[in-house]
């Protein structure tokens, strides 16, 4: 419960150009206007993917995934994103697709957020491996994310810990369990740079001494694999008191020697996503039936 006299909008609220600025962000024909969603048509479910050539998509990953629900519409559509509604297991999700990066991801995030009632954010998409036990075709459920990019250090200071829901690393970890994939849990770390900052050379081999420890000292910290969205969909979700998560299949490791392989694992890290989902669904019928506001396993009963 918020405390007496605390206003958390009163920075915005005393600023002075808040009434030269659209408060909820900007519209085109009464619907956001980066995405062009139909706010009345997202699920309380989302997966959010990015239009990347090394997952080795056939097609936009949003249309590809929707061809996996059912009754799926397209129910937003412009210059930078897609996204689709439909049903899978009785489960209405949202899939949308976009550009990469942190910047990109707070776009639709953003709208998400301000516009619709989701309140379930889940990021699927291919990494590379970091920890030398990580091998292509293997996934990654995040716990957490170092918030190595510049994005999320816009709201909040890099102290702030992105830290994923225990509800969404729970049903991830349940689905890819029982679909017997090869899958881990632990940190992701998410940068913006995917050449130097994940120490791989940039044009004409340009590289910086610096440049050489970035691995090592990732891996010597625990962290499994590296993205660049992870962090947005996690700090931001938790931020706004949604429930943020990510799931990504890993296509190569430098420091295991284990060689590129465009779209290993990524089917399954959908086919994870998905069944997740349907876990998730799960938990939140049971924490309504109880009015609980977390889920917790049932007590063991004893004698």
């Amino acid at each position: 419960m918020e405390q007496p006299g605390w206003n958390p909008t009163e920075p915005y609220d005393t600023y002075r150009y808040a009434g030269n600025l659209p408060r909820r962000g900007l519209l085109i024909d009464g619907r956001p206007a980066l995405s062009g969603i139909d706010p009345g048509r997202i699920a309380r479910y989302v997966l959010l993917t990015v239009r990347d050539p090394l997952c080795a998509y056939d097609e936009d990953p949003a249309a590809q995934l929707a061809r996996r629900l059912d009754d799926a519409e397209q129910v937003g559509r412009s210059g930078m994103f897609s996204t689709y509604s439909g049903t899978y297991r009785g489960v209405g999700v949202t899939v949308a697709s976009g550009g990469s990066g942190s910047p990109e991801a707070e776009l639709i995030l953003h709208e998400l957020i301000e516009f619709t009632e989701a309140d379930t954010f889940i990021r699927v998409g291919g990494s590379g491996g970091v920890h030398p036990r990580v091998r292509p075709g293997d996934i990654v459920i995040s716990t957490g994310v170092v918030r190595d990019e510049g994005m999320t250090r816009a709201y909040v200071p890099a102290s702030y810990p992105a830290v994923a829901s225990y509800e969404v690393v729970l049903a991830l970890s349940l689905a890819a369990g029982q679909l017997g994939c090869r899958y881990h849990q632990g940190v992701t770390r998410s940068s913006d740079s995917d050449f130097v900052g994940v120490g791989r050379p940039g044009a004409g081999a340009y590289f910086q001494p610096h440049h050489r420890d970035i691995l090592d000292g990732w891996a010597r910290a625990g962290v499994l694999n590296g993205d660049r969205e992870s962090a947005a969909v996690v700090t931001l979700a938790a931020l706004f008191g949604r429930r943020g998560g990510s799931v990504c299949s890993v296509a190569d490791n430098v420091l295991a020697n284990r060689r590129f392989e465009a779209g290993a694992g990524h089917a399954a890290s959908i086919d994870v996503a998905l069944a997740a989902l349907v876990h998730l669904a799960r938990l939140d019928e049971q924490k309504a039936a109880t009015a609980a506001e977390h889920w917790l396993p049932a007590p063991h009963e004893h004698g």
